[in-house]
Formats: structure tokens, C-alpha cells, sequence
């Protein structure tokens, strides 16, 4: 477990993230998503912070599952419309210094090696503070707009991820020398063919001869994030992930999860210890517990249930409005997000019903919600981080940006207070940043 807590902020380039219903609260900035000076505002407050990053969501396709169309998810702004996350970060990294940025690309919709450019410019253009959120994508409907006649099945988009990795190492970390650039105007020579190779890659989904065709960035490899919760998923993300977004509704949950992951994590001979763990959480704060739950009221006033039911139907696709909302929620093998199903039915004592998922998921989805001044917010962080272990939270907002306002204003100052939370940055990278080194770990396959 880490010595300090690590936040991220949890957003998307989008009107709605995971509190489906939100922009329509008072003073709600959400449709200034498409603003550059809403994000780099976003960037100045969570540095100021101590946020190790800006985490972006995204997805491919539109939610048009529930009803058997997309409708309402594009009445209700579920995640449609949304912009490409990637292009914000130059303007962002520009007006901060410390700050990481992490991108959600799928490794179903992108090539390896075209990806393994784009993130080797962002890295140089942010000085090394990029990471890389692997997944594979779940919806149909992206499938279909990007030409497959189907969506790949699960376990096959996790083998062709598999594969994917194993390109990016070979371009990021084996294809350019350290000094292969020697600009020397003398000779006439700007990089030293000898400390370029090809990297030769011929597998059963990708044939990459190589070589990269970018000099190594400040990381080489971007911070690697990842969210698997079926068993497929969690073998990925214990092989590959130096970083794992968990996504259950409790801190039993959460545990469980953990040990599972480090245990997978030792018999890929990786160190368990070198993988961080942060759960998504939902903090609204006030100065004082009538204004926190003042907040609160109309935080849920504002979740539009039906928006939530399309958004967690094209989650687990499955059509939520075929099912009687008082029906329970039961256990089914999903080619969507295993672990949005698992978390309401394989990793709790308690049964749900459609209606009490909605209800719950309203405001930042499979994620708790805390409610409370700024101390007994900041006394809920540190028990997740001292007591279930993990290591920092990816911190999810409601309304926008005053959620993040509000965190940073009130209950940073707490965590400071305690020792919890940095008072500044130490590292160059965001790697140095999170965790202290500046390559991957020894017995990443990547540094393999």
C-alpha cells in the first residue's frame, strides 16, 4: 500500500458522465464540455489539488440497447455527445506542470502501431505525464460503425488486447536505443541507424514489422490503467495494468477484488505490491452536514432513472426495460461489462432489484457515495485507504465543475492536514509522480 493517497479526477469528454441526469442541475457547466477554457480551468484546479491526473472516460458507439434503440440515450445526453478526450490534453498539460493525463483507448478499434504513436506525441508533448487506459469495448453499435459485422466476444477482444500489449512493448520499449538520436551536424547524421530496429511482429491478429516511428518519449510507455472484472478481464489487468480502476459498490467488495488481483498478479511473476489500486468514489461535501445533505437532495432530484437504466443496459447488455423493475437483478455471462453485473450480483450479500440498481447507480454508478463535511469526508477516504487498502480513489463528480471545487476546497485541505495527501509534486514523470519510478517495473512483460 502506498504511503500517500492518489487521486484522479474521473471525467468524459462528453454532457454526461456516470450521474445521468446532472446537467440539468443549477449553474451545471456540463455543456461547456466542448470549451477549451472549461478544461483548462478543470486542469488548474485539480493540480491545485494534488491530483496525480485527469482521467478520461470514453466509448465507442452509442448506448441503444435499452428500447432496442438509441433514443434515449440521446434525449437524456448518456454519454452522446462526446469528443475525442486526446485532443484536450496539449491545452491542458500547457497551463499545468505536474499533472498526468489518462486516456481511455480500445484495443478492439485501434491498430497498435498507429496508437503507439499517438500516445508517444502526447508523452513528449506533456513531458512525460501520460497514461494509457486499456480497453477492449462493449457496445454493439461501435461495432457496427467501424465496419465488423459483429462485436468480437469477450474473451476473444481480451486475446486480441493480449496481443496488442505485446506490439506496444516491442515499439515503445525495444525499438529505438536511448541514444539512437546523436544530431550531430558535423557528420550529417541525426539518428544512428544501428540504434533503430524492427521489431518484427507476426501474430494471429496483428503484423507490426516496425520499426516505431517515434524516438523514445520521456516514459517510453505511457502509465498503464486498466478495469477488468471478469475473470478475463482480471487476468489481463494482472498481467499488464501497473494501475487498476476497481468499480464495486462496497469496501468488502473492493477487498476481495484486491487480494484476487494481487494473487493473479504474482503468478504472472509479477511483484503484487508494484500494482495500485484506486475504486471509484462519489464525494459531496458542504461546510456543514445540512449543506452536504442539502447537496445531496438535489443531486438525486436531478437523476433521470430512465437515462440511468439506458446507460447501465448498454453496460451489460441486457434491455432493462423488458424487465419488471422489482424484479432481482440476477448473475448472467455478459459480452458487455462483466464487472457492472458482477458488482450488484456476485460480490455482495445483498440482493438488488432493477429499481434499486438505477436508484444506486444514479449517481456515479457502481461507485459509493459519500455525504458529509469536508472531515467526515476525509474521514471516509482515510478508511479506505488505511483500513480496505487501496491505494488512492478515482474521484467522480456530479455537477460540474463544482463537485470538483467543492473536493478541492474543502476536503483537500483536510487530507493535507492529516498527512494523507501531497503538499507538492516529486517526480518529472507521471510515472515518477504516482509511483516513484521512472520505467516499468522488472517483471512487467513490458520490461521483459
Amino acid at each position: 500500500m502506498s504511503d500517500r493517497m492518489r487521486l484522479n479526477l474521473f471525467t468524459m469528454n462528453s454532457v454526461e458522465h456516470v450521474s445521468v441526469g446532472s446537467w440539468r442541475l443549477p449553474g451545471d457547466q456540463s455543456h461547456r464540455y466542448r470549451d477549451r477554457e472549461y478544461w483548462t480551468d478543470v486542469a488548474r484546479t485539480a493540480e491545485r489539488g494534488g491530483f496525480d491526473a485527469v482521467f478520461f472516460a470514453d466509448v465507442r458507439g452509442v448506448y441503444d440497447v435499452y428500447g432496442d434503440n438509441r433514443e434515449t440515450a440521446v434525449e437524456k445526453a448518456v454519454q452522446t455527445p462526446s469528443n475525442d478526450p486526446a485532443y484536450l490534453i496539449p491545452a491542458m498539460a500547457e497551463v499545468t506542470d505536474d499533472l498526468g493525463f489518462a486516456v481511455t483507448k480500445s484495443t478492439s478499434y485501434n491498430h497498435p502501431y498507429q496508437l503507439a504513436r499517438e500516445f508517444s506525441t502526447l508523452d513528449h508533448l506533456t513531458d512525460g505525464r501520460v497514461a494509457f487506459n486499456v480497453v477492449t469495448s462493449y457496445l454493439e453499435s461501435a461495432a457496427a460503425n467501424l465496419g465488423y459485422d459483429d462485436r468480437m466476444d469477450h474473451d476473444e477482444r481480451y486475446d486480441r488486447a493480449d496481443e496488442f500489449m505485446d506490439v506496444l512493448y516491442a515499439l515503445w520499449e525495444a525499438s529505438w536505443d536511448d541514444d539512437a538520436v546523436v544530431r550531430d551536424p558535423d557528420s550529417g547524421v541525426y539518428t544512428d541507424p544501428e540504434g533503430v530496429s524492427a521489431v518484427d511482429h507476426e501474430g494471429d491478429h496483428f503484423d507490426v514489422p516496425g520499426p516505431h516511428g517515434a524516438e523514445p518519449s520521456p516514459q517510453r510507455t505511457p502509465v498503464l490503467y486498466q478495469a477488468g472484472s471478469s475473470d478475463r478481464g482480471r487476468e489481463f489487468a494482472a498481467e499488464h495494468a501497473e494501475a487498476v480502476f476497481v468499480s464495486q459498490p462496497s469496501a468488502e467488495a473492493v477487498a476481495d477484488y484486491v487480494d484476487d488481483l494481487r494473487e493473479r498478479a504474482a503468478s504472472h511473476g509479477r511483484d503484487p505490491d508494484e500494482l495500485a489500486f484506486f475504486p471509484g468514489i462519489v464525494p459531496v461535501v458542504g461546510e456543514t452536514e445540512a449543506v452536504a445533505e442539502a447537496k445531496y437532495e438535489a443531486y438525486t432530484d436531478a437523476i433521470d432513472t430512465e437515462g440511468v437504466l439506458a446507460l447501465l443496459s448498454g453496460f451489460v447488455d441486457v434491455d432493462l426495460s423488458e424487465i419488471d423493475p422489482d424484479q432481482q437483478l440476477e448473475h448472467i455471462e455478459t459480452e458487455a461489462i462483466q464487472g457492472v453485473v458482477n458488482a450488484f450480483t456476485a460480490n455482495d450479500d445483498r440482493d438488488w432489484t432493477v429499481r434499486e440498481v438505477a436508484e444506486f447507480a444514479g449517481l456515479g454508478t457502481t461507485s459509493p457515495v459519500v455525504v458529509g463535511t469536508p472531515e467526515q469526508v476525509a474521514d471516509e477516504f482515510e478508511y479506505w485507504f488505511e483500513d480496505v487498502g487501496v491505494d488512492g480513489f478515482n474521484v467522480k463528480e456530479v455537477a460540474r465543475p463544482d463537485s470538483l471545487r467543492d473536493f478541492v476546497d474543502l476536503v483537500v485541505p483536510e487530507l493535507r492536514e492529516r498527512g494523507l495527501l501531497r503538499e507538492e509534486y516529486d517526480g518529472e514523470t507521471l510515472r515518477e509522480t504516482t509511483f516513484g519510478r521512472r520505467g516499468l517495473p522488472d517483471g512487467h512483460p513490458g520490461s521483459r
